[in-house]
């Protein structure tokens, strides 16, 4: 049987984080009512003319510098021309031969644990554009309604080079990409209200061939689930057809999650078909060396540059470097609590807001697959209902494991207490929960000496030589103790009494 080879480039729409529209001053807020934040401009009224939005092209500087591309000193927009009842003007303006940044790269993570490796998928372009309107389909008795609030809501589409192998590599490109234009602060990420948005180009081919399939483009992806569902179902697809002596068309396609099969819409349209020509209502952007350095110097630290010091400040494994600097609030949260608990106990804090924090973010799941959890960044900081234990409280407790107040199984039930109940100081959870360890050597001794009176047969079988019986041992004392012993003292105390 042939085997084959899956090529994926993903077109990725994210909205940009402005207050107005790239060449209009309509609102760009969601949920308002269909057509009220569509000025004249962005219904194309005869005689009005585009101004552009100053706060996108930033937004484009900035991607521009987290992704190392090059950003044109002079980029052009252009009118790409089509027929659609959600376009008022006939054509879109975006940018063609002359984008704003070029080139470019984004490191993506596969693998879990050990087995964590990283990739490089290297970007095509990222140009500025304007959104359509909005085709309404639903509650007009047959007929389709048009919202043109959209009309006219800056993008920046980022194209990358079809490079990534499966769905897994195109998954984990989206969540990198989602994440990044989040912690740079450019869109907010909100896939449910198309802020961000995927189309995924899919092709295979035979192993070991250079030239590239015939693709099939994915349009509107709005989760990492569906995408990694309609890339599955599409390249399954594309493999039978071939192999049953089927040529594939180019064309664009739409998922339907119901069914979890794509369908064909239309066929694909080249560039030509679009007839782009230079926007004469629009002059050249120009973007100086010296506005490149201005925003480069306000950039935050960048998910590898945060990655690379975690290993190398804290000790940490690529691995929780990497898994902690997934999202700009989780990162920052773990800052926070390192700041508060010591560095000396950065591997610690590691470990709780990964192994604790993230499960109950997530509602006791990983997010390895899903959708984006609820930490994701907003303002550099972690989303509504996100962490309900701050890192200050998260810090006090670990403080409290490592002095000896609470053992870890203590710490685990103030933890759940912490992030459940009402928002108490960590001492008074401890406190109400009668978690503190018995750190009174004389009142330990005394439960000791019942146990080791009572267990004699596991003393015989101790000095015999069997490490399991000094493990009984322990816990019989922490039995004795209901729990509040100090495991580690317990241990020290048990070994000097039975001479070991």
């Amino acid at each position: 049987m042939k085997s084959w080879e899956v090529v994926i480039g993903l077109e990725t729409h994210a909205q940009l984080r402005t207050r107005s529209k790239i060449f209009s001053g309509s609102s760009v807020a969601f949920g308002a009512e269909p057509n009220r934040q569509a000025s004249a401009v962005d219904i194309a009224l005869p005689g009005v003319l585009p101004v552009l939005n100053r706060e996108a092209v930033l937004c484009a500087i900035k991607f521009g510098l987290a992704v190392n591309g090059n950003i044109a000193p002079r980029s052009v927009f252009a009118r790409k021309n089509y027929f659609y009842p959600d376009l008022p003007k006939g054509y879109q303006i975006s940018q063609f031969e002359l984008p704003v940044v070029s080139g470019g790269g984004l490191a993506i993570r596969l693998g879990q644990g050990d087995e964590m490796r990283e990739k490089l998928v290297h970007l095509t372009r990222a140009h500025l554009e304007e959104d359509a309107g909005k085709s309404l389909h639903e509650d007009f008795h047959g007929k389709t309604g048009i919202d043109l609030n959209r009309a006219g809501t800056p993008l920046l589409e980022i194209v990358s080079e079809p490079e990534m192998r499966s769905s897994a590599e195109a998954v984990a490109y989206a969540k990198a990409l989602h994440a990044l234009v989040q912690w740079i602060g450019i869109c907010d990420g909100n896939m449910q209200e198309g802020s961000f948005r995927c189309d995924a180009n899919v092709s295979v081919r035979p192993l070991g061939q250079k030239e590239f399939g015939t693709r099939r483009e994915i349009k509107n992806l709005n989760s990492f689930r569906f995408m990694q569902q309609a890339i599955d179902f599409e390249v399954q697809w594309q493999i039978n057809e071939i192999e049953e002596g089927r040529a594939i068309r180019q064309a664009t396609v739409l998922f339907d999650p119901d069914s979890g099969e794509t369908r064909a819409m239309r066929s694909k349209e080249d560039a030509h078909d679009y007839r782009y020509f230079p926007d004469p209502d629009l002059l050249p952007l120009e973007i100086t060396p010296g506005w490149i350095e201005e925003v480069r110097a306000a950039l935050p630290e960048l998910p590898q540059a945060m990655k690379a010091r975690f290993e190398a400040d804290y000790g940490l494994s690529a691995y929780d470097a990497a898994t902690l600097t997934a999202s700009r609030g989780m990162a920052d949260y773990f800052s926070r609590t390192v700041d508060v608990a010591g560095r000396e106990r950065a591997k610690l804090c590691a470990n709780w807001v990964i192994n604790d924090v993230r499960r109950f973010m997530t509602g006791g799941t990983r997010d390895d697959v899903g959708e984006p959890v609820a930490s994701e960044v907003r303002d550099g900081t972690p989303g509504r209902d996100a962490i309900r234990v701050s890192a200050e409280s998260l810090a006090r407790l670990i403080a409290r494991i490592t002095d000896g107040t609470i053992s870890n199984a203590g710490a685990k039930k103030a933890f759940v207490e912490l992030w459940t109940g009402p928002q108490l100081d960590v001492d008074e959870v401890i406190n109400r929960l009668g978690l503190k360890q018995m750190n009174d050597g004389g009142a330990l001794e005394k439960i000791i000496d019942e146990v080791l009176a009572a267990n004699a047969k596991s003393v015989e079988e101790y000095r015999a030589g069997k490490e399991k019986a000094f493990n009984a041992l322990v816990g019989q004392v922490m039995k004795a103790s209901k729990g509040k012993a100090n495991p580690q003292q317990v241990g020290e105390l048990l070994k000097k009494k039975l001479g070991g």
